[in-house]
């Protein structure tokens, strides 16, 4: 079985996305611990302070449905501010939401190009020596991704053709922005007083 869910900040401020950053440190580590593989298919990274505003992952695992009842919707964070320290509010909001899964038999395999490039950045003199990062572009539309967030190739590409899919649906479709912003829209006015999730102090302990 195989999901897709966005752990966002939606138009929360910046301390929303410090709770973006922990929780899917915590959600990544009950991952691990469920036997539940995830990868990360894309993420955006705040400006001002370093901090996830919203990250897509894909899961693979038995029974996810049973796993993602106490993470699908709204997770508080009960703390204060890291950034404003007098500032008196102590509840932070984040969503938790799953996405739907591009068809990838909507996209014939052959229209794909592979390329094989060195990393760069972060990841040791190991990961510069060999072509381990992925390049994927659609021939027809011509939407190039990258992925070179792992060393081993096989997984970059695997990565970089679920990444691409994303691109092309949203393209074609415009249907991924319009399902996560309709899902926020309709989590935030109703959902804040009914979080599914309850995280506590500097350590988010639950």
């Amino acid at each position: 079985m195989k999901k897709i869910i966005q752990l966002t900040s939606g138009r929360g401020p910046a301390e929303c996305n410090f709770v973006v950053t922990n929780v899917f440190k915590k959600f990544s580590e009950t991952c691990t611990k469920s036997d539940i593989k995830f990868d990360v298919i894309e993420r955006e990274i705040d400006k001002d302070f370093n901090q996830l505003s919203s990250v897509i992952i894909e899961l693979e695992g038995n029974d996810l449905n049973t796993f993602l009842k106490t993470w699908l919707g709204t997770i508080l964070w009960i703390g204060k501010s890291p950034y404003r320290k007098f500032h008196q509010r102590k509840n932070w909001f984040i969503g938790c939401f799953e996405l739907e899964i591009p068809k990838e038999n909507s996209i014939n395999s052959n229209e794909i190009v592979y390329q094989t490039m060195r990393s760069s950045g972060n990841g040791g003199q190991n990961v510069n020596k060999v072509n381990s990062a992925v390049r994927a572009t659609h021939q027809l539309s011509g939407i190039s991704v990258v992925s070179m967030d792992l060393r081993s190739q096989h997984q970059n590409k695997k990565i970089a053709t679920t990444r691409l899919l994303l691109k092309l649906q949203e393209f074609e479709t415009n249907k991924l922005k319009e399902l996560v912003q309709e899902k926020w829209n309709n989590q935030t006015s109703i959902a804040r007083g009914n979080p599914v999730k309850i995280f506590r102090g500097d350590k988010f302990g639950e």
